[in-house]
């Protein structure tokens, strides 16, 4: 089985000359959710995608100009693969002396190389989803919340709690997630985004629990269904959408989703952090 330590993560690797699809890197998502106590036979507790924007794509036209442009990546949550990060980004240099007709070749090329990296469809679009107005990107910011804090790590879902007696519905937002890339140290930034419809979250615990990822290190989509897992099983509510909206790295940003079956995918937006 391929690991994060197999990869290009944290190596000095020279930028491709040329079109090469093998430098993709799969991480089979199924030794992480192993240890979220999610069993490879049984369906999975979430639906979800994990959205890629990507700031610095380009080609060349049929007669040698180049092309530049943006593109939106859509992985399923249920594919056998995420695409590890740093691979991601090579891969898309490698597009960057190939020719080709017009644009749609491109994405119907890097659709295939990817869908057959992560082991099932992968949807890409030329362009970016629209910014969002504010900081918090949308829903109520909870950072505000006045507590004490001195829990960086590990994540610890005792802070999670709901009150069964008040039940509501809304979408609360944080600034405030961190972790750190579980191969370089490197520290991943995002926003948070809470939608759920049931017993009312204790907001203080809430912000508890997700600074507490402060020195955690775990992939971005690990790290979302984890805290998709503490809520539901913590809080109880009835519907439950995560989404963590994280920051820009190596011109690639990436927004995991994960949500009950009955959650409408959220609207497609960038935090001005992004």
């Amino acid at each position: 089985m391929t690991t994060a330590q197999d990869s290009s993560l944290g190596r000095e690797v020279a930028y491709p000359k040329g079109y090469d699809p093998t430098l993709l890197f799969p991480i089979p998502r199924a030794g992480a959710r192993s240890e979220l106590g999610l069993a490879a036979a049984a369906p999975l507790p979430f639906t979800g995608h994990d959205r890629w924007m990507a700031y610095e794509l380009s080609w060349l036209d049929a007669r040698g100009k180049p092309q530049v442009a943006t593109a939106t990546l859509q992985v399923p949550h249920d594919s056998p693969s995420l695409i590890e990060s740093k691979s991601l980004k090579l891969y898309l240099n490698s597009l960057n002396g190939e020719r080709f007709e017009d644009a749609r070749a491109v994405l119907e090329r890097i659709a295939g190389d990817l869908s057959r990296s992560a082991g099932a469809p992968v949807a890409v679009a030329i362009g970016l989803p629209p910014m969002a107005e504010d900081a918090a990107g949308d829903g109520e910011s909870i950072d505000a919340v006045e507590a004490d804090f001195d829990d960086y790590g590990p994540p610890n879902a005792a802070y999670l709690d709901a009150d069964d007696a008040a039940h509501t519905e809304e979408h609360l937002a944080s600034a405030l997630l961190k972790s750190n890339c579980p191969v370089t140290g490197q520290p991943d930034w995002a926003s948070l985004h809470l939608r759920y419809r049931g017993p009312r979250i204790d907001r203080a615990g809430l912000l508890r629990y997700i600074v507490s990822f402060r020195e955690h290190a775990g992939f971005h989509e690990q790290c979302v269904e984890q805290i998709f897992l503490d809520v539901l099983h913590r809080c109880r509510p009835a519907s439950l959408s995560v989404e963590a909206r994280y920051t820009r790295r190596g011109g690639l940003d990436i927004n995991p989703w994960r949500a009950t079956a009955d959650m409408p995918p959220p609207p497609p937006l960038r935090d001005l952090r992004q």
